[in-house]
């Protein structure tokens, strides 16, 4: 059984040469606000979730984008509100959010 319950990866890549990225949508804002609603919702312990930073995950022309490991679904979102609906329907439910996935 792997340690996580489930996995989540936020490309927060940031380019220097000008072209689309992750991190133009505010990226790492939105994966510490997700890792902090994390610790609110769910306590330390067996079958707990990480949120982690990844480099570039090569989605740009969707992004921003994260990832949901096992089930490896592939969101976009814009906003706090779409990143809540993730963590409540997906994170904690297991339920897939058909309108971010990408």
């Amino acid at each position: 059984m792997s340690h996580f319950k489930r996995h989540v990866f936020f490309c927060t890549n940031q380019r220097t040469n000008g072209e689309a990225c992750c991190q133009d949508h505010q990226a790492n804002e939105m994966r510490a606000y997700a890792k902090e609603r994390m610790k609110e919702l769910v306590p330390k312990g067996e079958g707990r979730m990480r949120i982690n930073s990844a480099g570039c995950l090569d989605r740009c022309e969707k992004g921003p984008v994260l990832v949901v490991y096992p089930e490896a679904v592939w969101y976009t979102y814009t906003d706090k509100a779409d990143i809540d609906e993730i963590i409540n329907e997906h994170l904690l439910h297991g339920r897939v959010v058909e309108r971010l996935k990408i």
